[in-house]
């Protein structure tokens, strides 16, 4: 049941930041920590995936501060957390033998983290007077700190 939990919330996180889910994941897989050998997925265990996804993942923390940068929710913002928490949450499932699930639930946490993310960072802003950025920063914060116990936790 926990690897259920930890796929579904690893989607969160791909709800929050796209990018961070599949930098954290590649992480653990490079790392031992979570088995992809033998799988579709163990790409992200190659050494240079990590680096790759990481330099990703810093890019939209950077861009997602932009005031020209596009809401989460457009299709394509919202398609694309939706397949990384989906891939990330197959991954999560392999280390509980079950891929299938764990694609399923990572992509209902991203559906989460997306909806979830947008309405708590709106009312957060507005309840500060309109600050975006010490919200956002709190934002990428939550993300990587999920992110991070996530992996580890499966370990």
């Amino acid at each position: 049941m926990t690897i259920y939990v930890l796929a579904l919330l690893i989607g969160v996180v791909a709800g929050l930041r796209a990018m961070t889910a599949p930098a954290a994941v590649s992480w653990a897989a490079y790392l031992g920590w979570i088995n992809l050998d033998g799988t579709w997925l163990s790409f992200l265990g190659h050494w240079i995936a990590p680096w790759i996804l990481s330099l990703l993942a810093l890019a939209e923390l950077v861009t997602d501060q932009l005031p020209t940068t596009p809401s989460r929710k457009v299709p394509i913002q919202f398609g694309t957390r939706i397949f990384m928490g989906a891939v990330c949450g197959a991954a999560i499932g392999f280390a509980g033998g079950s891929w299938i699930v764990g694609l399923i639930l990572g992509a209902i946490g991203a559906v989460i983290g997306t909806l979830g993310g947008h309405e708590a960072r709106k009312r957060l802003v507005a309840a500060t007077g309109g600050k975006d950025l010490p919200i956002a920063l709190l934002e990428d914060g939550i993300a990587i700190a999920l992110a991070l116990w996530v992996v580890a936790y499966v370990t």
